[in-house]
């Protein structure tokens, strides 16, 4: 009778170490890949991301003092529809 002596070999070292790096890799992977799809819905600062409109972005601008309330007042009123396209540049 032929008993194992409790030598693995240098095969079977290669074989638990390489077994124990794709464990924790999968492990690790699975937990990047959770966490990202979870975080999509939440931003970096933790509030909800909320897509602008032109609006927001014109009202922005005017308070930040980039353009003054007649450019303001003309812009959201072609946004809005209530007027033509403003033509800018053109000469009559």
């Amino acid at each position: 009778m032929m008993y194992w002596n409790g030598d693995m070999g240098l095969w079977g070292y290669i074989l638990m170490g390489s077994t124990f790096v794709l464990f924790w890799g999968a492990v690790i992977t699975g937990i990047v890949l959770f966490s990202r799809s979870v975080g999509d819905s939440v931003g970096r600062s933790g509030q909800l991301t909320v897509s602008r409109t032109a609006d927001d972005v014109l009202a922005e601008r005017f308070a930040a003092g980039e353009i003054d309330e007649a450019e303001y007042r003309s812009r959201i009123a072609v946004l809005q529809g209530r007027v033509g396209p403003l033509n800018v540049g053109s000469r009559s």
